[in-house]
């Protein structure tokens, strides 16, 4: 069982992996790599969700979902704190991955806590 739950949290970090280079390689992808603002912020946050996911695909810890589930809030909440957000493109591609982000955290920490809902 214990295997089981430690596949079920690996492929929660492989889906932040995925989600971590779609959004460093989404400025090129959806084409706003002019735009310094939004396209540094997808290529740092993108390498920070993607080391992280490495790192917790090795030992997981807790604390880096929490961490991710930081980063994926600041990249709902980055359109406007940055003011990009009224290129609708590039702010629906941060908010939407930044939700997939903090679901796939919560998850990971929901997994963490409630180890019984498994059994």
């Amino acid at each position: 069982m214990a295997s089981k739950l430690m596949e079920e949290r690996k492929s929660k970090d492989w889906v932040t992996l995925v989600l971590a280079i779609c959004l460093f390689i989404s400025p090129w992808v959806i084409g706003f790599t002019a735009a310094m603002m939004p396209a540094w912020n997808a290529w740092i946050v993108g390498v920070l969700l993607g080391a992280l996911a490495l790192a917790t695909l090795s030992v997981f810890a807790e604390w880096e979902e929490w961490v991710n589930m930081v980063l994926g809030l600041w990249l709902i909440v980055s359109p406007w704190l940055l003011h990009f957000a009224a290129d609708r493109n590039v702010m629906i591609t941060h908010v939407v991955l930044g939700v997939l982000v903090v679901a796939a955290s919560a998850w990971a920490v929901w997994d963490v806590r409630h180890p019984h809902a498994h059994a």
